[in-house]
């Protein structure tokens, strides 16, 4: 039985992308599935609704997220000037410079909510580690 639950497993990836607990991969690490409800789209529960892992290890934890946030950021900021300077291309001599930082200030003030709710699924995933043995008793096999 153990084995099946293995071979199931959602992988640090897929858990990270999808937003589960660290600890069991299964439970939400947010209350809302919706990130754009700007009322409740950093609200979290205090613990995991499947394994109890708590969620915000100490007081301040996801200051951090801060760091992660502004790193995803500027790789999405680079990417798209690469795809802007192949697509569009850039000049001196006219305005497309401006266009794509235009274009890239929308596009990163509309994907800030999934942005920080991946960064706080990095941050927890790095301190949080996985429990092959967890099952759904409440307690490690």
């Amino acid at each position: 039985m153990e084995t099946d639950h293995a071979a199931s497993k959602p992988g640090i990836i897929k858990s990270v992308l999808t937003s589960k607990c660290p600890h069991c991969r299964q439970g939400s690490l947010f209350i809302n599935p919706n990130p754009y409800d700007l009322r409740s789209t950093m609200k979290m529960p205090e613990v995991c609704p499947v394994c109890g892992q708590q969620f915000e290890l100490q007081t301040g934890f996801y200051f951090g997220t801060g760091f992660v946030s502004y790193g995803f950021s500027v790789l999405f900021s680079g990417l798209t000037f690469v795809l802007w300077w192949f697509t569009v291309g850039m000049s001196v001599h006219d305005n497309r410079l401006w266009w794509w930082l235009i274009a890239n200030g929308v596009a990163l003030v509309l994907l800030q909510p999934p942005l920080q709710r991946l960064s706080r699924s990095v941050w927890i995933a790095c301190f949080v580690r996985y429990e092959p043995g967890w099952n759904n008793s409440g307690q490690l096999s």
